[in-house]
């Protein structure tokens, strides 16, 4: 065998296996399944984003006297729990 005989054939090869290679890796990205959840739909989106979009509501503040009254029940229950 020649030398120039055995480069054709290792070149044939190459190309062979870069053919193979190109049709696995073409065949396996697109159709490949993702592991994890599936990603929302378009409009599920922007459904989402226009919620987001509303203003959040205003925490209810809680006064002095409402919290003193029920500091005063809660004492009120325990004492009549640690009276029996």
């Amino acid at each position: 065998m020649s030398i120039d005989n055995l480069i054709s054939q290792f070149d044939a090869e190459i190309a062979k296996l870069q053919q193979a290679r190109a049709l696995l890796a073409g065949a396996t990205t697109p159709a490949a399944k993702k592991r994890g959840r599936p990603a929302k739909a378009a409009g599920a989106a922007r459904a989402v984003n226009a919620i987001a979009a509303k203003p959040a509501k205003k925490k209810r503040k809680l006064s002095l006297e409402g919290r003193a009254r029920i500091a005063a029940a809660a004492k009120a229950r325990w004492a009549a729990k640690k009276a029996k």
